[in-house]
């Protein structure tokens, strides 16, 4: 477990960093059952260096997890800036399944929301609620500009990225299948149309 009393000198940052990006790399490729020994050698560390940081494969896969929501609520906060409400919700959605559907298979060895919160990392819980922020303030925005429905939550728009997520890994490589599937799903988060 890293020591939390003192700050990580440089090196330790720096090899911390480039194991976080190995895994994540690793992962993304291999999946979860991807072996340490083969994150250290793209690390360029040695083994022993990787368990001083991560001493079991879980804390490495929900640091790279809980990275990635950093990520994904920083992109979000940006977009909140974005002049076109509707548009930047659309967008950031977009993103948020094309990272999903390309990277999820790490994320799925991760607990589930149904299990012990106490079995995930902080950081991770931590990347939830960030993300969870940053969705709601581009949905607010979104909704108040009239580009999404009134009724949607902030829980409904992570199930409908899971979903479109799988959607899209289904897809393949055909973009314009991709494309299509996720313009179905954007109709169904915008407002309904008057009754005549």
């Amino acid at each position: 477990m890293e020591q939390r009393d003192r700050p990580m000198r440089a090196d330790a940052r720096r090899n911390r960093a480039k194991i976080l990006a190995a895994a994540e790399a690793v992962f993304t490729a291999k999946g979860p059952a991807a072996s340490t020994e083969e994150i250290a050698e793209r690390a360029g560390v040695a083994i022993g260096t990787v368990f001083r940081h991560f001493p079991v494969k879980e804390a490495l896969v929900q640091a790279v997890v809980a990275e990635r929501l950093r990520r994904l609520a920083e992109a979000g906060r940006a977009a909140a800036g974005e002049p076109d409400p509707g548009a930047a919700f659309y967008a950031f959605i977009a993103h948020c399944v094309g990272e999903a559907a390309t990277k999820h298979s790490f994320a799925d060895a991760l607990p589930t929301a149904g299990m012990d919160p106490s079995a995930v990392h902080d950081a991770v819980l931590g990347g939830v609620a960030e993300l969870d922020e940053a969705v709601g303030a581009l949905l607010a925005r979104a909704q108040r500009a009239g580009a999404v429905r009134a009724d949607l939550t902030v829980p409904e728009v992570a199930a409908v990225v899971t979903g479109a997520a799988r959607a899209a890994e289904f897809c393949g490589p055909d973009g314009r299948l991709r494309a299509r599937v996720l313009g179905v799903i954007f109709d169904g988060l915008r407002p309904l149309a008057s009754a005549p």
